[in-house]
């Protein structure tokens, strides 16, 4: 097997996120029944059952028609009046200064910021910190950019107040010559939020062995029961110069079809993305990119009534597991919801398969988050609740034709 060939086997993007659509399973055997009930697919949220931010699409024709080529062609990291709105805004948000000339860019959604963020910080042989579980494309980026995987525990089961990272597995990490932690919060996928003190100490560990770190805080504008949430921009511990947040629309504000995401914080690390940008896409969408001004501008009461319809469809999902025996912790931020399937018989990957042809519904199996997460699977309950509810009774359901006998 050639170099290449080898590589891109690590990337394998089959049973990734939104992927599992391509899956043939027209080979697959299975037990019990087929289930009836409309097709689901928890891979991703449904735009359709939580519409875009009010106004979006006005702004989008208004850059199309109005500001015309200007628009479409604007710098690589993104037009500066609309880098001005924006930094202010997550400014505001973040509780941190944030220069919209230099510390700022616009990309192709906050996967693209995520690719630039790492390939602005890994090159081969580079020692990498990320945790398990945690977002899928952390490991892939790792071995794309030929970096070293050390991978840290988040211990999500077993507690309540505190996300669960192994503090001390990530200082081991940094001794052995870590440059780079990179990891979400909130947790994808999870969906659980690091404490005060996680996040300090994290902030303490970094400055103290001068270590990069990229953090994805995509869904931390749905935060549930009033949960407290720690930027790590904000406690001005770490030194700018180490640290890139990432965030952007796509998701609480179902602004996804845009593909907008932001990176904030280091002035060098921001000026290598935007040059790794220039020859990978050029530029997020130009014509999107006005779609920003509704970011943070949305009607009154709009964001809270978001929070609260996804919190009762968490809450009645979740009792759904919990009664079946699932292990789960309560998704304490954003729309994932990650549960364990006890005495489960097949792997996870097998288990999706079986659930997409027995059940019609798409879910994304746990190892896309950390090769031992084989009895868990991903759902995204951004979803229509009355069909996410069926759904979830189909899949308890079909987990049942499977569980080890005793």
């Amino acid at each position: 097997m050639s170099e290449v060939e080898n590589l891109f086997n690590k990337l394998n993007a089959d049973l990734a996120p939104g992927q599992e659509k391509r899956i043939n399973v027209d080979d697959i055997e299975f037990k019990g029944e087929i289930l009836t009930g409309d097709p689901v697919d928890f891979s991703h949220g449904d735009v359709d059952a939580f519409k875009p931010v009010p106004g979006a699409l006005d702004n989008f024709v208004y850059g199309f028609e109005e500001v015309g080529g200007s628009q479409a062609y604007t710098v690589y990291r993104g037009r500066e009046d609309i880098l001005k709105d924006v930094a202010e805004k997550l400014s505001n948000y973040s509780h941190t200064a944030i220069d919209p000339f230099e510390e700022i860019i616009i990309t192709p959604g906050t996967q693209g910021a995520l690719f630039l963020a790492v390939g602005a910080t890994v090159t081969r042989g580079g020692k990498v910190a990320i945790v398990e579980p945690d977002y899928y494309a952390n490991r892939k980026l790792v071995h794309f950019f030929q970096g070293e995987l050390y991978p840290i525990e988040l211990d999500y089961l077993n507690h309540q107040n505190e996300a669960g990272i192994n503090l001390e597995t990530l200082e081991d990490s940094f001794k052995a010559g870590v440059k780079t932690f990179i990891f979400s919060n909130p947790n994808n996928p999870s969906g659980v939020v690091y404490s005060e003190d996680e996040i300090t100490k994290i902030a303490q560990l970094v400055k103290q062995y001068g270590v990069n770190v990229i953090v994805d805080e995509l869904y931390s504008r749905q935060l549930f029961d009033d949960r407290k949430y720690t930027h790590l921009a904000s406690l001005d511990i770490v030194p700018k110069e180490n640290t890139v947040t990432i965030i952007g629309p796509s998701k609480t504000e179902s602004l996804s079809g845009f593909r907008l995401g932001t990176a904030y914080g280091s002035k060098e690390i921001i000026n290598r993305m935007e040059q790794l940008q220039a020859i990978v896409s050029l530029r997020a969408s130009g014509y999107s990119q006005i779609v920003l001004k509704n970011w943070f501008s949305e009607p009154e009461g709009w964001m809270r009534g978001r929070i609260q319809a996804h919190q009762d469809i968490r809450d009645t999902l979740t009792a759904l597991f919990k009664d079946a025996g699932f292990e789960v912790r309560t998704t304490e931020a954003g729309s994932y919801i990650f549960p364990k399937i006890n005495n489960l018989s097949i792997h996870c990957d097998d288990f999706v398969k079986v659930l997409k042809k027995q059940a019609k519904v798409t879910v994304t199996p746990g190892t896309q988050f950390g090769p031992q997460f084989t009895d868990c699977i991903r759902l995204n309950f951004s979803q229509d609740k009355e069909k996410a509810v069926d759904a979830v009774k189909r899949i308890i359901k079909v987990a049942g034709y499977y569980k080890n006998e005793k």
